[in-house]
């Protein structure tokens, strides 16, 4: 598609921007509750049913639990096939009593339209195939190849995500995934973003004796299972904010030097984020930049820790049990294997009758900023929306990119589309009308830019 093109799609955007914005209220006012097995498969239907109608082959593919839905449009030999993923799930509504209109039935208010899911994720996916289908009605084909992957269960942890690439890795062959999902910058700038963190969760379970008994009795007798499980802790994280655990930090990669120049150029107002957080000091090591903390460092963070007494008042016990639930943010090429195996390792050199149990894990995930596609991307966003967005090397949260990246071996990215105050898993989560907008612009741009690469990597 030319320039003269482009505008014509930008143009149809605009004029029908009414019916786009009505369209996506109805979309999610339909229940979709991974969690309580609500709506799922109805609206999985729904999907179908529109990347039909669009001109896609759409089918939902079963999983152990809830359907993927995949859809594709393979009618441009030759040029780049872009897999654009994203999940038609959502987080259960509840506490109701909190929300200002009822969660499923759509409601506009300053310029943000209210609904469960609307920012996560079924607004940023809708624009996508809102973004779709006028280069469909505007130029009458698509510039690239699409492949569309809407996931039922990432709301419940993505728990059978990896299985089904593994398994259908032949249908889901494409040059890049991009996903939408997640809030732009706080300022409203857009963002591209290279990778995201993994996570390794674990607990510790300590027992010293079979029932709790009288600290004055027996205190300096019986083993406080509290005390240990401290002790143990304070072995695995120093005061400086250093990971203790043998071998842990040994394989991380440090960052490269266009990781360092793009994280140069992010804006921060620490002040703000620290008032925000009720915060007068970050978090040691006290001299590591804010944005490394996020991005290129492990993290060992204590959860939550249980046992003895906690009610009103005071009770006199030495506890015979506590436990300790913690989670490490990974970095590559750490994975949720490795780590678990050092941290085993640690607790049966430092406290052998310590119970550890290894819980959930996700790889990290990370796509060279030098990529190809890169600039076609941040090309594509100035295109959509005037202004050149912010580059994220990688997030501090934890996404199933791998599946992706080290599974179809394939570059993704994501670039969101909701404002950073979406709301996302609370009440009242919302998104603002100009955004779902800018975000069809963008879809547009996006497969119109990648579409006009003259030397993109094709498979």
């Amino acid at each position: 598609m030319t320039a003269t093109g482009l505008e014509t799609a930008f143009a149809h955007i605009d004029a029908h921007a009414d019916d786009f914005i009505a369209r996506v209220m109805e979309y999610v006012s339909h229940p979709s509750i991974s969690a309580q097995n609500k709506g799922i498969r109805e609206v999985a239907g729904i999907l179908v049913d529109k990347l039909t109608a669009m001109g896609f082959e759409a089918e939902t593919i079963a999983t152990k639990n809830h359907p993927m839905v995949l859809g594709r449009w393979e009618k441009k030999p030759g040029k780049p096939t872009v897999l654009l993923y994203g999940h038609y799930d959502v987080q259960p509504p509840e506490p109701l009593s909190e929300w200002k209109s009822p969660p499923f039935e759509p409601t506009i208010r300053d310029g943000r339209i209210y609904a469960r899911g609307i920012g996560d994720n079924k607004g940023q996916h809708f624009a996508q195939l809102m973004a779709i289908e006028t280069l469909l009605e505007t130029a009458g084909e698509l510039p690239c190849n699409v492949l569309f992957l809407l996931e039922g269960e990432e709301e419940i942890g993505s728990p059978h995500i990896a299985e089904f690439v593994a398994e259908h890795a032949d249908e889901l062959k494409a040059d890049l995934v991009i996903t939408s999902d997640g809030p732009l910058h706080e300022s409203g700038r857009p963002i591209i973003t290279f990778g995201v963190r993994g996570v390794a969760s674990f607990e510790l379970h300590c027992r010293t004796a079979r029932r709790d008994a009288h600290s004055g009795n027996f205190g300096g007798v019986m083993p406080n299972a509290i005390w240990k499980l401290v002790h143990l802790l304070s072995t695995m994280k120093n005061e400086a904010g250093e990971i203790t655990i043998e071998g842990l930090n040994e394989p991380v990669i440090p960052p490269t030097n266009m990781e360092r120049e793009a994280v140069s150029k992010l804006p921060l107002d620490l002040e703000a984020i620290k008032a925000d957080l009720g915060i007068e000091e970050l978090d040691a090591p006290a001299d590591r930049a804010y944005y490394d903390r996020l991005m290129f460092h492990p993290t060992l963070t204590i959860n939550g820790f249980h046992g003895g007494y906690g009610g009103e008042g005071t009770k006199t016990v030495l506890p015979c049990e506590a436990i300790a639930k913690c989670d490490i943010r990974l970095v590559e090429p750490l994975t949720p294997d490795y780590v678990f195996e050092k941290v085993k390792a640690h607790v049966e050199r430092h406290a052998p009758d310590v119970e550890f149990i290894p819980r959930n894990g996700m790889l990290p995930s990370k796509t060279p900023m030098d990529n190809p596609f890169a600039a076609t991307i941040e090309q594509a966003i100035i295109d959509a929306r005037g202004e050149a967005p912010l580059l994220y090397p990688t997030v501090g949260g934890s996404l199933p990119d791998y599946v992706f990246t080290k599974i179809l071996k394939t570059p993704a990215f994501v670039v969101p589309y909701a404002n950073a105050d979406e709301a996302n898993h609370a009440p009242n989560e919302n998104l603002k009308i100009d955004l779902f907008i800018k975000g069809i612009r963008t879809g547009v741009a996006l497969l119109t830019r990648i579409g006009g690469m003259d030397d993109a990597p094709v498979s």
